[in-house]
């Protein structure tokens, strides 16, 4: 079995926002040369997610509403977390909802996704480099 490694840096300039990494992962998957098995994406940061969905403009405009009705950023007060010199208590939140990895299943080489599926980096706190491990094993 063929093991393959890999982290993937991000620095997203505003404090949210949504990365389309499925490129990349692509390029991990050629350079693993893994024809059969699984392919784990991970945020290795506890305010970032790693998450399947359509490529759509709308939908992270949705997303970005949906989050922040769910956990608010302000006020700061609102999070017992903040009283320790933090202000992401609500990163922490949105970044349990949307999830921390994704397995995707590799067949013939390629990622096996469904119709408009894609993998996306979500940034709940950002303004500094953060990265996700991406882990493929097989054969």
């Amino acid at each position: 079995m063929k093991s393959y490694k890999k982290e993937l840096w991000f620095n997203v300039p505003g404090r949210r926002g949504f990365v389309n990494i499925t490129r990349q992962v692509e390029k991990c998957l050629k350079e693993s040369k893994v024809q059969e098995g699984l392919v784990l994406v991970n945020a290795m940061h506890i305010t970032a997610s790693v998450f399947i969905n359509d490529n759509e403009s709308g939908l992270h405009h949705d997303y970005e509403k949906w989050l922040e009705g769910l956990a608010p950023h302000q006020p700061l007060s609102r999070y017992e977390h903040n009283s320790t010199g933090e202000d992401n208590g609500d990163a922490h939140l949105k970044r349990q909802v949307m999830g921390r990895e994704v397995v995707v299943a590799i067949t013939s080489g390629q990622l096996d996704f469904g119709p408009w599926e894609q993998i996306f980096y979500g940034e709940f706190d950002g303004r500094r480099r953060k990265r996700v491990l991406v882990k493929i094993i097989g054969e």
